[in-house]
């Protein structure tokens, strides 16, 4: 098939860039062909027209309006897609043969720069990988729109998807022959859109990048990187800052499910930020502090001494309440200067935005101020440590007006004075200007026609406008005729024209150097790039300590302290979120108590009790101490935990085909083989998933194997009863439930955590409140009788298996009714001396005037002085 020529330009270019939508620039139109046409007409919604090709065929084509590719953009960039943009590098009307065209920029999920296709309190991270035969993994970062780039080593590929996860990476960039299992699983589970780079030299421009790395894996990683975007975006890239090495084991390890399941950015229900652990703590003035927030939740710090420096700047800042908020004022003056500074660099910066630059640059002097009347030497260090770049504000407010328009094609942003030249074009345009009012006041008094008018077209230039009834008014040869309109006559006249000629080349010439002028402007900026990124590092930081200081003021948080022997000491520990989000704005608090002599928790209770939110608040204060925030107690006393593992709430992944408990299985296994003694893990109805008995034998292999072969801090909810004999096997397990009473055959859910075994589990009584049919729940009241009866009644040596099989709670029932048998060896009318003390005890309780919690209190006390 011969195509036109058009069209061979376009798949000879279109070959090139396989993997992107080719926007085919065509006058006014960006335009696509073929496959890209068919695909792109379906996601964008827009019409699927055709083009003769060549001969008689024709060829799917649609297009969109050149003004408005941006929108048109941004919904194939949500949506994963790449775009290769295509332009016309010479003027039509100019041009010989075929108009040259060709591709200026690739634009991907991650290296997109447009602000209506980023989240301004998100990052935008592009990542690469190098894989190596010892099973390491190499990965490099970047964000595109604030020049940030960092590097670090992983090892084993779960490394791999936790570093993609933590940092929300859009787009990987990998070798071509990057095994396609694992291109299916980030596709797939994770959605981010994959492209290909096999170059892992670094750029020879970009060489400076890699400064202090020695390390070849950090090399071949960052060399993908940067190879990928010199190809990709065909533009300066000096804005990038030189890569920095972080390494994993520096900050808190939280795998993805447990970052989901504790919801730490995100609700799981419905996606949305509100009722995560960041809509709490997000108290922060700049877009850039958002970000930073986001990071620091999410990478919480181990090194003990750095947590300490930004408790102490928290500390400080939540005592200083007037300089907090005088802070906080300044702050809000402070736009995101990080992608200011990108777009600056990248050369897609406007007027408006470098105005916002200055004014962001205008609050340094007054943070600074306020930082240094707070004595705290966290503090005095980023007043000291911030450069206000005064010769960047300078220089803006020299060259920029105030109030600048958003485009730089019609002039109007450089401010009067700053450059003799453009004054004199402006001075000939403007008194040209006032010429043309004194001519057209002059030609009506000599010429009698008061309706006489100058106007302007850019067709025919300056004109005399004379309406028809007054031609006759015109004296013999004054004008020239130029244009017959249907009610009146347009004419010129040499002097006019003359002045038409001066006044225009002076507007041309203004709006060209007004051009020029504002690129240098934007050049000298990008020079400083370096010094206005330290800034925003200082300032976003800052922002996010001000952030935990104000909403650890508002919510009545504390200091976390921190314990050298692994030991856990909250008083009064609440759910921070849920404390947050509830309508009457009670919340029961609850002690956590775990010394060196105990490792784990064994919960017990019923549904909708608490014992989930008491798991949960757990990771999420030592989150938040680890971060640098106070936590949500009266006192605490914390270990620095390496990770936090969870198994929290059932799903199907029906994409893997794997079912609820293979899930479970699936977390349980990864916590086990990753959890270390300095870990904490939460796991919650484990075995739940398949029948009871198999489901209790793999529950207590699971506590047995954490306690006696990891030793790490565990939290381990069940409704399995019969696992509560453990502690009498398990010498650092200890048992505790939520409190609940039946009242009225209604089951009171009393949120508190209280030593000892739970009775039973009240399922019906949930299923009660659930809403279910009446005759339903009378139906299963009257069964768990039935099952409950067969239970007591059944041949010893069939109860002797169950109990050894499941260790039923049986066992412990002799020491619970000791107190009603006779003890052996003792006289009934004498009873032992404990029992005596209890009996007193038990007389001296008014039951009348205590409340159900208190007598549920000295019941259990009661009981334990009975058994020990």
């Amino acid at each position: 098939m011969s195509y036109t020529p058009m069209i061979q330009q376009y798949l000879a270019i279109k070959a090139q860039y396989q993997d992107a939508f080719l926007f085919f620039r065509l006058g006014d139109f960006y335009e696509l062909f073929f496959d890209d046409a068919l695909k792109a007409s379906k996601e964008l919604e827009i019409a699927l027209t055709s083009r003769n090709g060549g001969k008689d065929e024709y060829i799917p084509m649609c297009g969109v309006p050149y003004h408005a590719v941006k929108q048109y953009i941004k919904v194939l960039i949500d949506k994963g897609y790449k775009i290769a943009i295509c332009e016309q590098m010479e003027d039509p009307k100019l041009a010989k043969g075929m108009v040259k065209r060709e591709v200026i920029q690739m634009i991907t999920p991650g290296t997109i720069m447009e602000d209506d296709s980023l989240q301004p309190k998100r990052n935008n991270y592009l990542a690469a990988i190098s894989s190596f035969p010892d099973e390491s993994f190499a990965l490099a970062f970047s964000d595109l729109t604030t020049g940030e780039v960092k590097v670090t080593v992983v090892n084993g590929w779960d490394g791999v998807l936790q570093e993609l996860d933590a940092n929300d990476v859009r787009e990987l960039v990998a070798a071509s022959d990057f095994p396609q299992d694992s291109r299916m699983i980030l596709n797939e589970q994770m959605n981010l859109t994959l492209s290909e780079e096999d170059e892992t030299k670094i750029p020879e421009a970009l060489q400076h990048l890699s400064a202090g790395i020695d390390q070849d894996k950090l090399l071949t990683a960052l060399g993908r990187l940067l190879s990928y975007l010199t190809t990709t975006q065909k533009r300066s890239l000096d804005h990038l800052q030189q890569a920095s090495v972080y390494h994993v084991q520096e900050y808190m390890m939280i795998d993805p499910h447990s970052r989901r399941n504790l919801e730490l950015t995100q609700t799981n229900r419905g996606k949305k930020t509100y009722g995560s652990l960041l809509w709490l703590l997000d108290d922060v003035k700049t877009a850039m502090g958002g970000r930073r927030l986001k990071q620091w939740i999410e990478k919480p710090l181990l090194d003990q001494d750095k947590i300490t420096t930004r408790l102490d700047a928290v500390d400080a800042l939540k005592t200083h309440l007037l300089e907090r908020e005088t802070l906080r004022d300044a702050l809000n003056g402070v736009y995101d200067l990080e992608r200011l500074v990108g777009r600056v660099s990248f050369g897609n910066v406007n007027p408006r935005e470098v105005v916002q630059l200055k004014r962001s640059l205008d609050q340094i002097p007054a943070i600074k101020k306020t930082l240094a009347a707070i004595p705290a030497p966290a503090l005095q260090d980023y007043a000291q440590e911030m450069d206000p770049c005064e010769s960047v504000r300078a220089l803006i407010e020299q060259a920029i007006v105030d109030d600048p328009p958003f485009t730089t094609s019609d002039g109007g942003m450089i401010r009067a004075g700053y450059d003799e030249t453009l004054d004199r074009y402006r001075d000939a345009s403007k008194n040209g200007k006032r010429w043309i009012a004194e001519l057209e006041a002059r030609e009506r008094e000599e010429t009698g026609i008061k309706s006489l008018k100058i106007g302007y077209n850019r067709v025919f230039g300056y004109y005399i406008e004379v309406s028809r009834p007054n031609l006759k008014l015109i004296p013999e040869g004054r004008y020239e005729r130029r244009q017959t309109l249907s009610n009146a006559e347009r004419f010129i006249t040499p002097e006019l024209k003359e002045k038409e000629r001066v006044i225009l080349e002076a507007e041309e010439k203004r709006v060209g150097l007004e051009f020029q002028l504002f690129g240098d402007v934007r050049l000298k900026i990008k020079n400083e790039a370096a010094r206005l990124q330290q800034l925003a590092r200082l300032v976003s930081a800052l922002d996010v300590l001000q952030s935990f200081a104000s909403v650890s003021d508002a919510n009545n948080y504390i200091r976390p302290d921190f314990s050298n022997d692994r030991t856990v000491a909250i008083k009064d520990s609440r759910h921070p979120v849920i404390e947050k989000v509830m309508k009457n704005g009670f919340f029961v608090a609850n002690d956590i108590q775990m010394d060196q002599s105990c490792d784990m928790l064994l919960i017990t209770g019923p549904n909708m009790g608490g014992k989930s939110t008491y798991m949960r608040q757990a990771a999420l204060t030592a989150i938040m101490a680890q971060s640098g925030c106070f936590v949500p107690a009266d006192s605490a006393c914390l270990p620095i935990y390496d990770q936090i593992f969870t198994r929290i709430g059932a799903a199907d992944d029906l994409v893997s085909g794997q079912s609820t408990f293979m899930v479970e299985m699936d977390e349980a296994k990864y916590a086990l083989t990753h959890a270390t003694q300095n870990s904490l893990i939460l796991l919650d109805e484990i075995g739940r998933g398949t029948s009871t008995y198999d489901g209790i034998a793999i529950a207590q292999a699971i506590v047995e194997y954490i306690h006696d072969h990891i030793a790490a801090k565990t939290f381990f909810s069940t409704h399995y009863h019969e696992l509560t004999f453990l502690d009498k096997k398990l010498k650092r397990l200890k048992n505790v439930h939520v409190g609940a009473m039946e009242e009225n055959g209604n089951v009171v859910f009393l949120h508190k955590v209280l030593k000892g075994q739970a009775d039973k589990s009240y399922g019906i009584h949930v299923a009660k409140l659930a809403g279910l049919p009446d005759p339903l729940i009378a139906r299963a009241d009257a069964i768990l009788q039935e099952l409950e009866a067969e239970k007591q009644t059944a041949p010893a040596e069939a109860r002797e298996a169950v109990v050894q099989a499941t260790a039923a709670t049986e066992v412990d029932e002799p020491a619970q009714l000791a107190f009603f048998n006779e003890p052996e060896g003792t006289d009934m009318k004498k009873p032992a001396k404990k029992e005596q003390k209890v009996l007193r005890e038990l007389e001296k309780i008014d039951l009348m005037t205590m409340t159900p919690m208190d007598a549920m209190n000295k019941l259990y006390n009661l009981q334990r002085a009975l058994k020990h």
